[in-house]
C-alpha cells in the first residue's frame, strides 16, 4: 500500500514590484488579451515577459504584498501539523502554481490541497485559471490526488471579517 504524503498550496494574486517598468507590464497585459480572445497558446514573446515580472527582484518594501501572503501562509503552515507546503502567485510573482505543485510532487506529495486568499466567488483567478492549470496538471501527475478547496463557506467567511470588524468597535 503506497504511503499518503500531504501537501497544501496556498495561492496568491500576486503582485507588481515597485521599479518593475509598468510598459513590460502594459505590454504583458496586452499580449494577454490578445491570446485569450484568440484562443491560443502563450507566445514566446509572453512568457519571456511574464518571466521577467515574476523574477524581478522583491523585498517587504518593493512588494509588502508577497510579504504579507508569505506572513500568511507562514501561520497556516504552522496550522496544519505535518504536510509539505508551498506558496504560488497566479500572476506577476513567482512560483506559479504549476511549479509548486512540481515542488511538492518532488518532495513526495500524493495528496495536494490547493487553497487561496481569494475567497469571493465571480474572480477568474479563483473559478477559472486554478481550475484550468489544475485539470491541465493532472494528466502530468496520475499519482498525485489534486484537490481545490473551492468555493469557500461565505458564512465563514462572513465570521472572519466579522471578528475582524469587531476588533475595532
Amino acid at each position: 500500500m503506497a504511503t499518503v504524503r500531504r501537501g497544501v498550496i496556498l495561492v496568491g494574486h500576486g503582485g507588481i514590484p515597485k521599479g518593475c517598468p509598468q510598459e513590460i507590464v502594459t505590454k504583458l497585459k496586452r499580449l494577454e488579451a490578445q491570446r485569450r480572445a484568440a484562443k491560443q497558446p502563450a507566445s514566446a514573446e509572453e512568457m519571456e515577459l511574464d518571466t521577467k515580472i515574476r523574477q524581478w527582484p522583491r523585498t517587504p518594501e518593493t512588494d509588502p504584498y508577497q510579504s504579507g501572503l508569505e506572513a500568511v501562509a507562514a501561520q497556516l503552515r504552522a496550522n496544519l501539523g505535518d504536510v509539505l507546503f508551498a506558496v504560488a502567485y497566479n500572476e506577476f510573482c513567482a512560483p506559479t502554481l504549476e511549479e509548486s505543485v512540481e515542488h511538492l510532487v518532488n518532495k513526495g506529495a500524493t495528496h495536494i490541497i490547493v487553497t487561496t486568499t481569494m475567497f469571493t466567488p465571480g474572480g477568474s483567478h479563483s473559478e477559472v485559471e486554478i481550475p484550468e492549470i489544475l485539470d491541465h496538471l493532472r494528466p502530468q501527475y496520475p499519482g498525485v490526488e489534486l484537490r481545490y478547496a473551492w468555493p469557500f463557506d461565505l458564512n465563514l467567511v462572513a465570521n472572519t471579517l466579522a471578528q475582524q470588524v469587531q476588533r475595532f468597535l
